[in-house]
């Protein structure tokens, strides 16, 4: 069993994540999403798994805004989380999904929005019911919200623009 670690990225792993984007998703959506996201300055968290040196795993957290009534409320967006396909069923993603939120809670962050798996984001106390009373393109089973306190359970969902940019 190797020693997998998880920090914070940092710019020299912008081609690894690349990478790993790549190959988690099979095209180059997801990489360059992730491009605009952190050169628009819309990153919130963004953390990568490694594995003897490597990066295997990545996960971001975006900036994501719930207006309602005139007000905005700050939340987060996971999107995306990409693991190594060669590395998939070892728990890394879930390792970065939980060490995401453990750090989001820390920073006082409450509310946090996936577009994803529901069997796979429940795990980690997601769900539709607590996204379902959100406007949003993306409205469906897969949108999925968690909160970690007082948070908004309506309003419009207002993501980074970079977003706008890959449904295009």
């Amino acid at each position: 069993m190797s020693m997998m670690s998880i920090r914070a990225a940092t710019p020299r792993d912008r081609e690894a994540i690349r990478l790993v984007e790549e190959h988690a998703f099979g095209q180059q959506a997801e990489a360059g999403l992730v491009d605009a996201l952190v050169g628009g300055g819309d990153t919130v968290l963004e953390l990568v798994a490694v594995d003897e040196g490597q990066v295997v795993g990545h996960i971001l957290f975006s900036r994501l805004a719930v207006q309602n009534g005139g007000k905005s409320f700050p939340a987060v967006a996971l999107a995306p989380l990409a693991v190594e396909p060669s590395f998939h069923g070892t728990g890394i993603g879930g390792a970065l999904v939980r060490e995401g939120h453990l750090r989001l809670k820390e920073a006082g962050e409450t509310l946090a929005i996936v577009l994803g798996d529901p069997a796979y984001y429940g795990r980690f106390g997601y769900s539709h019911q607590r996204a379902a009373g959100f406007d949003s393109e993306y409205q469906g089973e897969a949108l999925q919200a968690l909160a970690w306190g007082e948070a908004p359970e309506s309003g419009q969902l207002v993501y980074a623009p970079a977003f706008s940019a890959l449904a295009a």
